[in-house]
């Protein structure tokens, strides 16, 4: 199962086989210091194959009976009380991401989803809104960062959303293997937190961007304009804003709109194409900042003009409504990574109660998601990975990197990685 590797589609040759083995050796290279145990170390491997797999669901048990396991035991063992770091595992896949999809104009998309769960034990569940499901269902609550730039979107951190019911409960959250140190904390100060770590570990990001649970918190985007950090964030009706030196309620301004002023732009492309809206921005109070504004921007539904959501906008003076529009449209990469960790790498397959089960599972399938947005991107780079960011001065396709390699033949390329073994 150490070699397994991602199923190819029928249209992909040997030498595209090839080298995707190249990129698996690459990360299993980055990540491997993370497991102190070998046996860990290849359950893990193994366990991130798995999550690549055809597997119908990607819990333990079809993960151990495609390996050839005859029980769940030792994925369960890697997940539960195996001596290993998931935040570690976690610093490890920010470099990688950022390593291969880094861009200047980069945006951290932040959101959560939900994961419907049954019972009463497992960390952080109750009743509460998912916006997977639309309702109040028994769920999970995970917020994540998504980094969003040209070269694709992945997660980047994750965290686990505790209801007050459960930080109330100290007897119930060491029950779930949750730490005594840990307590409430909103969804917004979650985002915050992990926006930290981000930019602690150096990761510049143009834009932050999030819908309204996190543009309504006032503490967020105050902390972000103290550190000059730009920001698309969307509001409710019901949040405030300054504007011609009074305290306006968004939804009067929202009921009061002119019809006409406005400018039509997408925000990106969608599943059936460009997403066109009418778009138009009001100044409010200028930020303390020498050279930033504060704007609100409203989106509007061509076809039903009563349908409009409105953003608070903190960023460099001279920044176009267009630049704007574009990063208000990334907010749905992180929904869109959402869907594609859950379906394709089985983010949301997982069948751990505990806290440190959640967020090793969240994390390997974070990994999972990272590698084929790496191999999506970088499938046709000019030079093999060994130790750090490809060099890709232009664009990059399959045939170019066998034109500038001269590979013609899967041996060419087994020789080019400098990898031996039972190549798939």
């Amino acid at each position: 199962m150490h070699e397994v590797h991602p199923p190819p589609s029928p249209a992909l040759d040997l030498l595209e086989v090839q080298g995707w083995n190249v990129y698996w050796a690459e990360l299993e290279r980055r990540i491997g210091s993370v497991f102190a145990r070998s046996d860990a170390r290849t359950r893990a491997i193994t366990y991130l194959a798995g999550l690549l797999s055809p597997a119908e669901r990607k819990n333990s048990w079809q993960l151990a009976e495609i390996s050839g396991d005859p029980n769940p035991y030792g994925f369960q063992h890697l997940l539960g009380r195996a001596d290993w770091d998931p935040d570690a595992l976690r610093d490890r896949l920010r470099t990688y991401v950022t390593d291969y999809l880094a861009d200047p104009d980069a945006v951290g998309v932040i959101d959560e989803t939900g994961f419907l769960k049954k019972g009463t034990h497992s960390a952080g569940v109750a009743r509460q809104y998912s916006g997977t499901a639309g309702r109040v269902e028994n769920c999970q609550i995970g917020v994540f960062l998504a980094y969003a730039s040209g070269h694709g979107q992945t997660l980047l951190d994750r965290a686990l959303y505790l209801p007050q019911a459960w930080t109330a409960d100290r007897a119930r959250c060491r029950r779930a293997g949750i730490p005594d140190a840990r307590a409430f904390a909103t969804k917004p100060t979650l985002a915050r937190q992990m926006l930290e770590r981000t930019f602690a570990a150096g990761v510049g990001l143009a834009w932050v961007t999030g819908d309204s649970v996190y543009g309504d918190d006032r503490a967020l985007r105050q902390w972000l304009e103290d550190r000059n950090q730009a920001y698309v964030l969307a509001v409710s009706g019901k949040e405030t804003v300054w504007m011609n030196q009074q305290q306006q309620p968004i939804k009067e301004l929202l009921a009061t709109l002119p019809t006409t002023g406005w400018e039509t732009l997408s925000a990106g492309d969608g599943s059936k194409g460009p997403r066109w809206y009418d778009w138009r921005r009001m100044d409010l109070s200028d930020p303390p900042q020498t050279g930033w504004k504060r704007w609100l921007v409203v989106r509007r539904s061509i076809p039903d003009p009563r349908e409009v959501t409105a953003y608070i906008v903190s960023a460099p003076a001279p920044t176009t409504l267009a630049d704007q529009v574009r990063v208000a449209g990334m907010r749905w990469t992180v929904a869109e990574s959402s869907q594609t960790a859950k379906g394709a790498v089985g983010v949301d397959h997982y069948e751990v109660r505990s806290w440190t089960g959640w967020y090793r599972h969240m994390t390997l399938a974070m990994g999972a998601q990272a590698f084929l947005r790496v191999i999506r991107e970088e499938a046709g780079a000019e030079v093999a990975p060994k130790k750090g960011p490809l060099n890709r001065p232009g664009g990059s396709s399959l045939a170019a990197f066998k034109a500038q390699r001269n590979l013609r033949s899967a041996e060419a390329v087994r020789k080019f990685a400098g990898c031996s073994g039972n190549w798939s």
